[in-house]
């Protein structure tokens, strides 16, 4: 009983809070253009959603700068969900009663997370735009409302299998994935279905425990390659235990292994390569990504821009454009201008919905990592996706 007074404290305070920080100008035609965001700034999704949240906030500075919409003011009103479902959820709720009349919702970078938060929005008649997640079933769990701004898992998983194959030449794989991440569990059943449409021959799958994934990489057997389907806080783990067990073959992941700088810190990354949303590099030669990057030194001096800073940039850009295609903020007509969505221009590619889809077709980017240090390799639109499932 006591933990739940509290809890219902907290919520009370965030609700007033929110409510302090919009002011009753929100309300009406005259106040702010208000956008919601639900990001984990805290907890083990912090390191993909903190850089996420930082673009996102970018994009509503340069939106205000450049004259806001309609004439009015974009305000970005942001919740910590501290990497727990329920706390989403609540925390979601409580953005409604505290600014009732936003325009749709973005943010959020795992599968796990969004479904806490999207039900929520969807229930309040309100797009929710995923910035980071990449689950291709998520359209169809929350239907008409949940839109993503990456690619599939099953697009990335086959841009993987498709070069390893055809560009390290490997012909069989050992497949590691967290065995308590939903994320990992699906990319990894899309490489292997992908790797042996190929020819290629998938030797083994094993779930590890994130908190110790030595035992399930004892049980592997020799492989031209593995593929490691893991959570950005279990990178560091997983990568050397891989190393240590004396397994020399390359190690090919997904966008969990994208943790920027902090693989400066991961001890014997030799031949490690992971499938990402874009190169965001100081020597890339996308003029994009080069405007980009100085906009996001300016906003943040010293800090390094990644492929999730650089999602959340676009997801809040696309929702803004979409409000600015609308004519209003009105929510339902700004759901039919997101879902008519065709070319938008993002850092991380050409961003439009095909009319019943409400995944983005991308190119998916593949990067390399040495001694912690990371290099663009390529970029794959791959040929064959396996279907959702």
């Amino acid at each position: 009983m006591r933990q739940a007074i509290g809890e219902a404290v907290l919520r009370m305070v965030a609700v007033l809070a929110l409510a302090a920080m919009l002011g009753p100008a929100a309300a009406g035609e005259d106040g702010p253009v208000v956008i919601g965001a639900v990001y984990n700034l805290t907890g083990g999704q912090k390191n993909l959603d903190v850089p996420s949240s930082e673009g996102a906030r970018l994009a509503v500075q340069r939106a205000n700068a450049a004259g806001g919409l309609f004439g009015r003011t974009v305000e970005m009103v942001e919740v910590d969900g501290e990497t727990r479902p329920e706390v989403i959820a609540e925390r979601t709720t409580a953005l409604f009663e505290g600014a009732p009349g936003l325009a749709g919702v973005i943010g959020l970078s795992d599968t796990d997370m969004v479904l806490a938060a999207a039900p929520v929005v969807a229930g309040q008649g309100r797009v929710f735009l995923t910035s980071g997640a990449t689950s291709p079933l998520l359209p169809r769990q929350v239907p008409d409302y949940l839109f993503l701004a990456a690619f599939g898992d099953n697009v990335q998983a086959a841009a993987g299998a498709e070069w390893a194959f055809e560009s390290l030449g490997a012909r069989s794989a050992a497949v590691l994935y967290s065995g308590a991440s939903t994320y990992a569990r699906l990319l990894q059943g899309y490489f292997a279905d992908r790797f042996a449409a190929l020819g290629g021959k998938v030797l083994a799958v094993a779930a590890y425990d994130p908190g110790d994934p030595a035992a399930a990489v004892a049980a592997l057997p020799p492989a031209d390659l593995i593929y490691l389907a893991a959570l950005p806080d279990e990178v560091a783990e997983a990568v050397p235990a891989l190393r240590r067990a004396g397994i020399e073959a390359p190690i090919l992941g997904g966008d969990g292994l994208d943790i920027g700088g902090a693989w400066a810190a991961v001890p014997e990354t030799r031949a490690v390569y992971f499938t990402t949303h874009a190169y965001l590099g100081p020597d890339s030669p996308d003029p994009a990504v080069i405007r980009f990057r100085e906009e996001y030194a300016d906003a943040y001096p010293g800090r390094e821009p990644d492929a999730f800073a650089a999602l959340g940039y676009d997801a809040a850009r696309l929702l803004l454009a979409a409000i600015e295609t609308a004519g209003s903020p009105e929510p339902e007509a700004v759901r039919a201008a997101l879902a008519a969505t065709r070319d938008f221009a993002g850092v991380t590619g050409t961003i439009g919905y095909a009319p019943g889809s409400r995944i983005p077709a991308k190119s998916v980017a593949i990067i390399g990592v040495d001694s912690g240090r990371q290099s663009f390799v390529a970029s794959i639109l791959p040929r064959e996706i396996p279907q959702p499932e």
